[in-house]
């Protein structure tokens, strides 16, 4: 016993502790839910993707359509008569420098052998030097970007590398040829192409082509690149302000889960601790913490295992009660026969010694039915709740075991059966829910309880009759009745009130409460009560005597 109960209690100190850690599962789930669903929002907004692209292409749609003008441009003013394959160089760059320059878009112009022959950077001097900052030899660079900056880029060069294909690298070449530009070659052959490429800070940089023809002839190709280093700087933009939201979220969403989980978790802890304390002390009755003010589930939790260990303490206070009463009854004819025997052993005549030995044997009959009641009131829930209830017609039930009393029982009592307000057909169509088994232990018990109350030549009557959603079965006697005091506790178990009058031998007592039990567990009543006479009823001045009992049963139609 000292090593179960020491073992009971390193489970529920180790239980306690994992209970007590610092973040409940429950918790840990309520977090994970409403992360998953804003984690999920927010890698979907960062993704930007169509929006970047849509951005882009505006921009190589915006580059063609330039492209095109400067392409006529050049092919009506720098070519001259119809035969003419060539451009003028020093007319194109005129061109380019007064269109092209202020939109801060580079412009190269091919002719048909592929060579360069007009580049716009050569017509700005000095010629413009793109610079970067570089970080000193041997240290980091230096940055003053917010962490938030810093977690932008890095996710943008995680969404390049997994969804984006890699662009090419731009080379900026000393001596530049069509063939060095796949655009160009397309434009030489008279088709319009475009390309996205990056620098080495990773920047785009978008180039399209476009063919410089006249009269359908291709006098050369028109390339213009332009860097697109602020649709980028747009798309950080967003993703920033994304950021910076979700963060917000991200942190009212922690207090909420935090705040809710609080609002559960602490609450059922509390309920798991005191079930534990419940099963585990065994000396005294720990109560459950009464959360009923809640309103929610919580609450409802609460007051059913308040509920449940209130039927827990009164099963078991009804199980010591049962014991007790037990121990009670047995001891009684056990005292009886034992003072019995010792009287046996110095009677003298054989009258005395017959009468010794018929108490003994009266004792032991007692006994034996004490002892057969307890066993089946003790399985008697068991047994309820594993049976499944059927149809009983509850007429040819009680039709024989009227029949059976009628021919088995010993003591001059006469039986009547009758319906009330009910013909054949309607008799037929009263089913009770129940077992047919257990229906005639109700009943046997309730019959024998009326032969043991009535006296020689008395009548015990049963009156089955319908009343709105029941069926009723009413067993009347014409004995004393029972004590006032008394009609509350007819169906405890082990209460035998019986006068002089009545045979009471071999009764436990268990009969009607075993009845009741059976009755309820089918959804039905059961009642006691004495009858009157109708003047003895209405008399005033004297307390009316009753001329028997009444047993009530009402039964839940199949």
């Amino acid at each position: 016993m000292t090593v179960n109960v020491a073992r009971d209690w390193r489970k529920f100190f180790s239980r306690r502790a994992r209970k007590r850690g610092p973040v409940s599962p429950l918790t840990r789930q309520i977090l994970a839910v409403n992360f998953v669903g804003l984690g999920l929002f927010a890698a979907g907004a960062l993704y930007l993707n169509q929006f970047r692209s849509g951005l882009i292409e505006t921009r190589i749609q915006s580059l063609i359509t330039q492209a095109e003008i400067i392409a006529g441009a050049i092919a009506q003013t720098s070519a001259r008569g119809p035969a003419a394959t060539r451009v003028n160089p020093v007319i194109a760059a005129q061109i380019a420098r007064r269109i092209v320059l202020p939109t801060q878009t580079r412009a190269r112009l091919f002719n048909v052998e592929g060579t360069l022959v007009v580049d716009s950077r050569d017509l700005v001097f000095p010629r413009p030097v793109r610079s970067y900052a570089l970080p000193q030899p041997g240290q980091e660079a230096q940055t003053t970007q917010s962490w938030i900056v810093r977690l932008e880029q890095r996710y943008a060069r995680m969404l390049e590398w997994l969804f984006q294909r890699e662009r090419p690298l731009y080379h900026e070449l000393e001596s530049a040829r069509a063939s060095d530009y796949p655009e160009v070659l397309a434009a030489l052959q008279g088709n319009i192409s475009g390309i996205v490429r990056k620098n080495s800070q990773g920047e785009p940089i978008i180039s399209v082509a476009v063919p410089v023809q006249r009269f359908r002839v291709v006098l050369g190709g028109l390339m213009l690149t332009t860097e697109a280093a602020d649709i980028d700087e747009i798309v950080r933009a967003e993703r920033r302000a994304i950021i910076e939201v979700f963060l917000v979220a991200l942190a009212v969403a922690t207090v909420m889960s935090l705040v809710t989980a609080g609002a559960i978790v602490r609450p059922i802890r509390r309920l798991a601790e005191a079930a534990d304390r419940v099963r585990l002390f065994k000396t005294e009755r720990a109560p459950i913490p009464d959360m009923s003010r809640r309103n929610d589930e919580v609450g409802d939790l609460s007051v059913a295992l308040i509920d449940m260990t209130s039927a827990l303490y009164d099963r078991i206070d009804a199980i010591e009660r049962f014991a007790a009463d037990v121990a009670h009854e047995i001891k009684n004819p056990l005292t009886s026969i034992s003072s019995a025997i010792e009287s046996l052993a110095v009677a003298r005549d054989e009258a005395s010694k017959a009468k010794l030995m018929a108490i003994i044997h009266n004792d032991v009959r007692r006994m034996d039915r004490l002892i057969s009641d307890i066993s089946a009131a003790s399985r008697l829930d068991a047994q309820l709740s594993r049976a499944k209830p059927e149809p009983v017609p509850i007429v040819p039930l009680l039709r024989a075991l009227v029949d059976l009393f009628r021919e088995t029982q010993e003591k001059p009592v006469t039986y009547q059966l009758r319906t009330i307000g009910l013909n054949r057909e309607a008799e037929a169509g009263l089913v009770v829910r129940g077992e047919e088994g257990r229906l005639v232990q109700v009943f046997r018990n309730l019959l024998e309880n009326a032969v043991s109350f009535s006296p020689e030549g008395g009548t015990i009557t049963v009156l089955i009759r319908r009343e709105a959603d029941k069926i009723v079965v009413v067993i009347e006697d014409e004995g004393v009745g029972f004590p006032i005091s008394g009609l509350e506790r007819v169906f405890e178990r082990f209460y035998t009130d019986r006068p002089d009058m009545t045979t009471g031998d071999g009764h436990s007592g268990l009969g009607l409460s075993i009845s009741r039990q059976i009755v309820e567990a089918y959804g039905g009543t059961i009642e006691a009560e004495n009858r009157y006479a109708v003047e003895s009823a209405a008399a005033v001045d004297t307390e009316p005597q009753p001329i028997g009992a009444r047993l009530i049963v009402k039964l839940r139609p199949y």
